[in-house]
């Protein structure tokens, strides 16, 4: 079975590109596009030298000593945490800025939850001298004040969407709506592996490079270019998408992808989307998707606001339908307190997104001699004022 996407953009059943005509140009121009730049050698030799150098990659594969120890098995952190701008997000946007100016375009756009992406998304036009336009949740901007903070010093003008959850959905459809409206002169710069194609195949590619270092850096360590188990946490799932890549067909590398299941899988409030998904279509794909019985969109919920999306990538739709990846739902208060431990166990304070994944050493048991790695997807400083309420810090 292939896991990747095909020629039409399709994993599996899942994928496409189902968007309004008003959309067509910008979408089709940009998948007629994308692969010939990302081939071209000056592409990637800009994107390198930028990963290199800007961003500070290669980010450490980390042996997490006193939490293998625990867990009586070995584990080893992907430290996206240690990125320029505190997450995975910035590699993509680095990647799209370059595909951007190359598609002549000098306006950019972007929608944000947990403010990461609109972080990362402002520190490259900034970089690059482009204007920025974030959209972002009401619900969210005052919840991840921080990272609103950020997105202004570097020149953005973050618009709140004040419409239905007044979350990461709402501000998706506040800058689809944008890019309709300006389609000669903008680039949508997705920040997650969600959205028509060719955006979940672009977004998985520029985070390859997670996996791509994931081999050479295990094959320094420890002689052999695979790990038994890949984890990452999933929301729209781009961090995962891009530890999985280049393991995607070597089928003995299991993959883990851990939900938020919020209060509860059956909570009512939760974003548990493998396991409360139906076939549907958000965001210009067709992928699983929390929706009531009449196909409107539930709200979904967690207490980190990068996961708290109703659908997953298509990627994901098709790794969770096949079975090539297991799917695990972790509640709010299973991920606050497995990213304690990582605080107090190894002296890394995880965004509440990576703590998410941090959890399943709770709910799974390993072998001894299983190799794990682990995606730490961001850093926690965005996330403390909620890390201060769960455990009463203050």
């Amino acid at each position: 079975m292939k896991y990747n996407v095909d020629e039409k953009g399709y994993y599996g059943e899942f994928g496409g590109a189902y968007i309004p005509e008003m959309l067509y140009p910008n979408v089709e121009e940009l998948r007629q596009n994308y692969l010939k730049v990302m081939a071209e050698p000056e592409f990637k030799k800009e994107f390198d030298q930028l990963l290199k150098d800007y961003v500070g990659r290669p980010s450490p594969l980390y042996f997490a000593k006193r939490l293998s120890k625990k867990y009586n098995t070995k584990i080893y952190l992907k430290r996206e945490d240690l990125n320029h701008t505190g997450a995975h997000k910035i590699n993509n946007t680095i990647g799209q800025i370059l595909m951007a100016k190359r598609l002549g375009k000098n306006r950019i756009i972007a929608e944000t939850g947990a403010g990461q992406h609109g972080v990362a998304t402002a520190t490259v036009c900034a970089l690059m001298g482009l204007e920025c336009i974030v959209y972002m949740g009401e619900i969210d901007i005052a919840r991840q004040a921080p990272n609103v903070a950020r997105m202004k010093m570097l020149g953005a003008t973050v618009v709140p969407a004040t419409s239905g959850s007044k979350t990461l959905k709402d501000a998706t459809n506040e800058a689809i709506r944008d890019w309709i409206n300006n389609p000669v002169d903008t680039h949508y710069i997705i920040g997650s592996v969600v959205g028509p194609h060719p955006y979940p195949d672009m977004v998985a590619r520029f985070q390859s490079v997670v996996s791509e270092e994931i081999k050479w850096q295990l094959k320094d360590h420890l002689g052999r270019s695979q790990p038994d188990y890949i984890i990452a946490c999933v929301g729209g799932g781009s961090n995962a998408a891009g530890a999985y890549y280049h393991f995607l067909d070597t089928t003995d590398v299991k993959l883990i992808a851990v939900e938020a299941a919020g209060l509860g899988v059956d909570s009512g409030e939760s974003a548990a989307t493998s396991v409360l998904g139906k076939e549907g279509i958000i965001h210009g794909s067709k992928t699983l998707l929390m929706q009531t019985n009449d196909g409107q969109i539930t709200e979904p919920y967690s207490i980190s606001a990068g996961l708290d999306y109703p659908g997953v990538g298509p990627m994901h739709a098709h790794l969770y339908k096949s079975g090539r990846a297991e799917f695990i739902s972790i509640t709010d208060d299973q991920a606050m307190k497995a990213g304690l431990e990582l605080c107090q166990l190894e002296g890394i304070i995880p965004a509440i997104e990576s703590a998410h994944a941090l959890a399943v050493f709770k709910n799974k048991s390993f072998k001894p001699d299983d190799l794990i790695v682990l995606s730490l997807s961001g850093r926690g400083d965005k996330d403390l004022e909620t890390y201060i309420n769960h455990f009463n810090l203050a």
